[in-house]
This record gives C-alpha cells, structure tokens and sequence, in this order.
C-alpha cells in the first residue's frame, strides 16, 4: 500500500492526492504535521534519495527558516537530521510518498508518471 503523507492547507499536497485518485492508485493518506514519518521510512526515503538529507526537507518552510537549518544542515550528522525530521512534520518535504517501489518528495506530475509506470 502506498502512503502519502500531506499536509491539508497545501496546494500541491492536493494535487498529487488527487492525480493519485484520477489513476486509480490506492494510498492512505496520513496528515505529516501530526503524524510525521517514522525512522523507518525517512531511512528509506534517504536511501531512495542518494543519501542527500536536505532533499527530504521542506526548505521553503518557515520552521525551516526560523531554526536556521540552512546554515545548521551541512553540519549535522545523519541521525541527528533524521530525529529533527521524525520530530516535527512542518520541516518534511511534502508530500513524502512511499510504497512497493515508489519514493517520493514533493509532486512533479512527469517524475510521478515516471515513478508508477515502472510499478
């Protein structure tokens, strides 16, 4: 089962649910402000992502501005990227899609499409 981690308010989390719901592709969704991804997953992710962290952060937030992760990121090690990421959903690139073959952050219709072809 795919899971789609979203945020309400956010207009591109609305679209990728909905592109998912026009193609028939099953999912849960999950809200990641309450409900951020486990260890487990933002492992995943990672690994999905070359191992560049800052790709799994939302680094338009504000929470993302406000704790100076721009200049902090370089200089943090893995785990401790990975707690503050398990730790607050806002600094989350959304949406955080993970399933049987499938990782992804952020909607890009063409790398989606990509993505569940090879499904």
């Amino acid at each position: 089962m795919l899971t789609v981690y979203t945020y309400a308010k956010c207009s591109t989390c609305r679209a990728a649910t909905k592109w998912l719901q026009e193609r028939g592709v099953p999912f849960e969704e999950r809200p990641i402000r309450e409900t951020p991804p486990s260890l487990a997953e933002l492992r995943r992710m990672l690994a999905a992502r070359d191992g560049e962290i800052r790709r799994l952060f939302n680094t338009s937030g504000a929470d993302y501005r406000e704790q100076g992760l721009g200049e902090k990121l370089p200089g943090l090690s893995e785990v401790a990227a990975l707690a503050l990421l398990g730790g607050n959903g806002n600094l989350v690139k959304r949406p955080f899609a993970l399933g049987d073959g499938v990782a992804l952050t952020g909607f890009d219709a063409g790398a989606w499409e990509e993505a569940f072809s090879r499904r």
